[in-house]
């Protein structure tokens, strides 16, 4: 049709018919500038009403190295689409399956099913560890896209402006960071300015000495517009300085050839694998910033056909591949530095699983196992574990081993199958290799198995499977003890394992081993924690009284208070037995309404007292008669003084239970000991009150027993502040609280300003009360109060001996069974520096109190009786006391507790400070 007789209409139509037709000139003869035009006038219309699937388009864009992006980065019209997609790529990177194909189906769109996965993963970890991982493993370097020009108006800058044609190829190269795209460019451009009809670009690889040319595009023309698929190409490899692309890299010289086959050097091993023929050739290497030799660019067969590659096309090409070189160099440091980021983002994704997973050996063991199949791209991945660490002897107890999904034909079964059961893992567990590198803690880079001695090359015959190349390297423990190997075999692309292969699986195998070893030690503290329970569980059946006890109290007749004389403040400690002990006791809880008032069930109140009293150990002194005895003179202040009306009913059970529960286990040693022998009870409770907290916990675990809490009516808000007045009457028997908290009672009380109503002033008031209580047996009659204080001192006596024969300590004066006959002048000290002052106080407050006090000032009189008669019969002789006189603070009586000085001989029941006397 002439262009006269055109009709634009007709031609529209035409095109409507057959869109086919456009769509080819478009691609073949489409400009930049006019997608530019295209997008800016449709732009306005289609934003608002964006389809789900135009994103998708939008980024088919990204495969062809022609890029669709009009102004460079694009922006989100919406913040919260932004959101939404920033969101999803954090989830998608902290959550990562472990399958090889993960960078190609993260682009896809996420089925249900992933989703699912996606949420039950995250949900494995804290909110806040998964968020720092994801951040840890979100890359914020990406390759920067740059819009290129048209392949015809490069030709049309060639025709009309050759300085901007080569600007524009130079920028063109200059602003791609992806090999892949670059190589392509290089290619496309170079057969443009020689006019070949292909070309061949060649990259140097290895190290040094084992340097290959390698191509993966090959005779690439440059008509070609899409970037080819790498997926299921090939490479090219040329031997260094074989055929005329091997001698320009080994020499550096240019080739410029008219007929190939007529240069000796020439190999058409290339045409005969490609079907080309190759006549004139223009070969030319490529040099780095250095002028190192990293490349080499053949231009195939100029054309048009049989003209020959000019001078003029050498003097371009060494122009313009300069440029490439530094072009090249950018991009393989760029993908070195994105490979080392994909590995370090690969070990910190082994370290989430180790959060995730450290309760089961096989699961983490096949979590590695698929972490190292994608970290170094091998055919088969296997952990072997030793059997015991310490022998010299090295026997593997574990095996397992997972085969990578391209190698097998069923990839579903490759991620299960992957435990003790085939021949090739019997070959792993009796393999020489992996004793060799478990044995000698070196690792093992095999490159070509069947050439080297130590391996065994009928064993991989007998399994079936053809071991090229293998790396094995060891797995320590936290304390640097080999407990296994690590192996992995043939590389996918047919490459030996390289240096930094191996350096990234040591590095990788480190993480392996603390993974698996805390796995190990976890699995022992269950065995442990079983063993416990089990030992628990038969403590505590041994450790509560029998059905045959309880029935017996429960059916007996309780004595009133009078016939029990427990209403007496003069109650003579070693009047009951035992089984009479219980029944008085149960006497104090019904006299005082306690079982009316909280709904006691009696027979737990009994069960609970009988577990209480076989609780306490058999010891001289802390003992369930001392327990007892310190209950009862609580009952009698209560009742006989008239506490009970002043405290409310909650403060005088917590008051009747501390005072039995108050010395729980007691081991007949003191603070400042289990401080010294650094005791299992001082490393749990720490040195300040440790048997307060131990007596207060035990109480606390009885009550919890089956059958024994006797608060179980109590409503929610009175067992937690009982719980509460609990704990602070036990803590309270601490000579070292008492200390801390007295002259501030004293003060208050000697002034005038004690206040009931003041929540401060009442629990000091109990504390002082319980202090007051656990140091009664000073003001019972003085037969008593010798005997209790005879007591005190044999089980002190027993803690000096233990001081000097386990710790080769000289123990203090009230502690050394060689100075005993100091104990008069001791206890005077006692008296007058810890006893008098409390028991004056508490008179002042409650005058009712006035026997005790009196009761203290006659046995005092006996003491300083006994005292001066020690002092006569010793006139003759050096004093062999260290006390100095009646000084209640004396520097040679006095031991240290925390910031506090006290008597050596006026302790509490468990602080430093002893009292012969309580």
């Amino acid at each position: 049709m002439a262009v006269s007789n055109m009709v634009f209409s007709d031609v529209e139509s035409f095109l409507d018919t057959h869109p086919e037709l456009f769509e080819d000139y478009l691609n073949r003869k489409g400009k930049h500038s006019m997608v530019e035009k295209w997008l800016k006038n449709h732009q306005a219309s289609k934003t608002p009403t964006t389809s789900p699937a135009e994103p998708e388009k939008a980024n088919t864009c990204k495969d062809s190295w022609a890029s669709c992006k009009g102004d460079g980065l694009q922006r989100r019209a919406s913040q919260k689409e932004l959101r939404k997609t920033f969101a999803r790529s954090k989830a998608l990177n902290a959550n990562r399956t472990y399958d090889e194909h993960v960078n190609s189906r993260a682009q896809e769109p996420l089925t249900s099913m992933r989703r699912r996965a996606l949420l039950r993963k995250a949900s494995s970890l804290p909110p806040t560890t998964a968020h720092i991982l994801s951040a840890l493993l979100e890359s914020r370097v990406n390759i920067p896209q740059y819009p290129s020009t048209a392949v015809d108006f490069k030709y049309y800058l060639k025709e009309h402006n050759e300085r901007e044609f080569f600007l524009e190829l130079v920028k063109d190269i200059s602003n791609d960071l992806d090999l892949t795209s670059l190589s392509y460019k290089i290619l496309v451009f170079v057969c443009i300015m020689v006019d070949a009809d292909r070309c061949s670009l060649f990259l140097v690889e290895g190290a040094a000495n084992k340097k290959t040319l390698v191509s993966k595009f090959f005779d690439v023309h440059a008509g070609i517009t899409i970037l080819p698929s790498l997926r299921n190409s090939d490479e090219v490899q040329v031997p260094w300085g074989k055929g005329i692309i091997g001698y320009v890299a080994e020499h550096g010289e240019t080739v410029n050839i008219p007929d190939a086959y007529q240069d000796r050097r020439f190999s058409d091993e290339i045409d005969k694998m490609t079907g080309y023929k190759t006549k004139s050739l223009l070969c030319m290497p490529i040099h780095n910033s250095d002028g190192e030799i990293i490349g080499v660019a053949q231009a195939i067969n100029k054309s048009p056909g049989g003209a020959l590659f000019t001078e003029d096309d050498e003097k371009v090409l060494q122009m313009y591949l300069p440029f490439c070189g530094i072009a090249i160099s950018n991009a393989q440091l760029f993908a070195a530095s994105r490979k080392e980021y994909d590995r370090s983002r690969s070990l910190l994704e082994v370290v989430n699983d180790l959060f995730e997973e450290q309760t089961d050996l096989e699961k983490i063991v096949r979590k590695i196992m698929h972490r190292a199949q994608t970290l170094l791209k091998c055919e088969r991945c296997s952990v072997q574990l030793l059997e015991d660490i310490e022998s010299p002897v090295v026997k593997f107890t574990k095996s397992f081993e997972l085969l990578s999904p391209k190698c097998s034909a069923d990839i579903e079964s490759s991620f299960k199958d992957s435990m003790e059961k085939s021949s090739y893992s019997d070959w792993l567990i009796n393999n020489s290799i992996a004793e060799l590198v478990a044995s000698t803690g070196l690792p093992v880079n095999i490159s070509d198995a069947y050439q080297d001695p130590r391996f065994d090359a009928e064993a991989d015959q007998f399994s079936g499977f053809h071991i090229r190349s293998v790396l094995c390297v060891p797995i320590w423990n936290s304390n640097h003890q080999i407990i296994g190997v690590a192996q992995v075999l043939n590389r996918l692309d047919g490459k030996p394992f390289d240096d930094a292969d191996q350096r990234l699986f040591e590095a990788f195998v480190i993480f392996c081993g603390l993974g698996i070893n805390n796995t190990i030690m976890y699995d022992q503290v269950k065995k442990s924690w079983a063993k416990q329970s089990v030992a628990l569980d038969v403590l505590s059946y041994h450790a509560t009284c029998s059905k045959t006890e309880v029935d017996k109290f429960k059916a007996a007749n309780i004595p009133l208070v009078c016939e029990l004389g427990i209403g007496k403040l003069s109650f003579d400690d070693f009047s009951l037995d035992v089984d009479a002990m219980i029944t008085a006791a149960l006497r104090m809880f019904m006299e005082l309404g306690m079982v009316q008032k909280f709904k006691i069930d009696y027979e737990t109140l009994c069960r609970w007292l009988l577990t209480v009293r076989k609780n306490y150990r058999m010891v001289l002194y802390h003992n369930w008669r001392h327990a007892f005895n310190v209950c009862q003179c609580m009952f009698s202040m209560l009742t006989t003084a008239g506490f009970q009306e002043t405290l409310t009913e909650v403060e005088i059970l917590a008051l009747i239970v501390g005072c039995v529960c108050h010395d729980l286990d007691h081991r007949g040693t003191n603070n400042a000991f289990q401080a010294k022998t650094g005791s299992a009870l001082s490393l749990l409770y720490g040195t300040s009150a440790t048997l307060e907290h131990h007596h207060f916990n035990h109480a606390v675990m009885i009550l919890q027993s089956e059958g024994h809490n006797i608060f179980s009516n109590l409503s929610s808000r009175e067992y937690s502040d009982l719980m509460q007045l609990l704990k602070q009457s036990i803590l309270a028997t601490d000579l070292t609280l008492y200390f801390e908290n007295r002259n501030t009672f004293f003060e208050l009380v000697n002034k005038g300003e004690y206040n009931w109503n003041v929540k401060a002033h009442r629990d000091m008031c109990r504390s002082m009360l319980m202090t007051a209580c656990d140091l009664g047996a000073v003001t019972k009659p003085w037969e008593i109060s010798r005997k209790v204080a005879e007591l005190v001192t044999s089980e002190f006596f027993e803690q000096g001996d233990r001081e000097r024969s386990e710790l080769k300590l000289t123990p203090s004066a009230i502690f050394d069974r060689n100075r005993k006959d100091e104990l008069p002048g001791l206890q005077l000290e006692w008296i007058d520096g810890i006893c008098a002052p409390l028991y004056e106080t508490l008179v002042k407050l409650n005058p009712k109190l006035q026997p005790m006090l009196d009761m203290i000032q006659a046995n005092r009189v006996k003491w300083e009786e006994l005292n001066k008669e020690r002092q006569l019969s010793q006139s003759s002789s050096p004093p062999s006391s260290h006390c100095s006189g009646d000084a209640p603070e004396s520097k040679d009586c006095t031991v240290t507790s925390g910031s506090n000085n006290t008597p050596c001989c006026g302790g509490g029941a468990d602080g430093d400070p002893p009292k012969p006397a309580s």
